[in-house]
């Protein structure tokens, strides 16, 4: 048996020595001890020669000590731990339940994309390992994790609203985990960029509207509302995107690539083109070309 960093252990009370505190053993006499401070001792007051259980974890002097602290994770496991802290050198500082943080390095994260990076106060799934000198790190966690813990998605969630968090960012979309209330842990989805009305972080949580449940049991979702009331805020997004340039003109057309749309508008070609239709069926605006234009009325012309 082992004094390991980040496990729940078993342990005899062997001695208290004031004003240290306690220090305990696999056995009332042979092995090696660990300290449990008295701050730490949160609740109850150990007796010597009783058997308690407790977090080990390393102290700031990077000693393995004990806390009857419960975690919020432990060696091995995965869990949901909220960011409380970064350090631009190291990485973000996970709560993890015992008023210390775990570490999640900076590595883990595309350093060329640090608008994917999570933000204080956001939720990310992660798995607790070691380093090479036994202390307690996190990594994100990833689809074998989640595995274990997740259910297929009921067919009952199409065209639902849904709550979820963003586990991890790819070029052309978002992996997430979908909350699953009282049905269980969760199941897991995917957004595309085109599905997107604004850029997704990792631990971002969400509200998504349910597109698709796959065979496989996991869903598609969108952030985008459905086409008619979708059409409707995006061409409200282009008539006012439209007042604010000069000339009241873009050069934005149906003949647009889809690339620059999805890059100006955050749109799909085809939302695009329905919201555009929209505006040139009430006299609004008009094409030219490569360019569209606002159709000024002669009160505002006027002005």
């Amino acid at each position: 048996m082992n004094l390991t960093a980040g496990t729940l252990q078993r342990l005899w009370v062997r001695r208290e020595i004031s004003p240290y505190g306690w220090f305990l053993g696999f056995g009332p006499d042979e092995g090696p001890e660990v300290h449990l401070p008295y701050g730490e001792a949160v609740g109850i007051k150990p007796d010597i020669d009783t058997e308690i259980e407790v977090f080990l974890f390393h102290d700031d002097k990077e000693r393995v000590t004990a806390t009857l602290r419960k975690p919020l994770i432990t060696l091995g496991e995965m869990a949901k731990l909220t960011v409380a802290d970064f350090h631009p050198n190291f990485g973000f500082f996970l709560e993890m339940g015992i008023g210390r943080q775990l570490l999640l390095p900076l590595k883990q994260f595309p350093p060329e994309r640090k608008n994917v990076w999570p933000q204080t106060g956001d939720e990310l799934f992660v798995v607790m390992k070691q380093d090479k000198e036994g202390r307690m790190l996190a990594r994100l966690a990833k689809i074998d994790d989640f595995a274990p813990h997740v259910f297929r998605a009921p067919t009952s969630w199409l065209n639902q609203s849904r709550e979820g968090w963003v586990t991890d960012v790819f070029r052309d979309g978002v992996f997430t985990l979908v909350d699953g209330g009282v049905l269980g842990f969760g199941a897991l989805g995917y957004i595309n960029d085109a599905s997107m009305n604004h850029p997704l972080r990792i631990g971002q949580k969400f509200n998504a509207r349910v597109t698709q449940v796959r065979e496989d049991g996991r869903v598609s979702l969108s952030l985008r509302a459905t086409k008619e009331v979708g059409r409707l805020e995006d061409a409200d997004r282009i008539l006012a995107f439209l007042k604010e340039r000069p000339g009241s003109a873009m050069p934005y057309s149906d003949q647009t690539s889809a690339d620059d749309i999805q890059r100006r508008f955050q749109l799909s070609k085809s939302a695009f083109k329905r919201a555009l239709g929209k505006l040139m069926k009430e006299g609004l605006v008009k094409q030219d070309g490569n360019w569209t234009r606002l159709i000024k009325t002669e009160e505002e012309s006027g002005e």
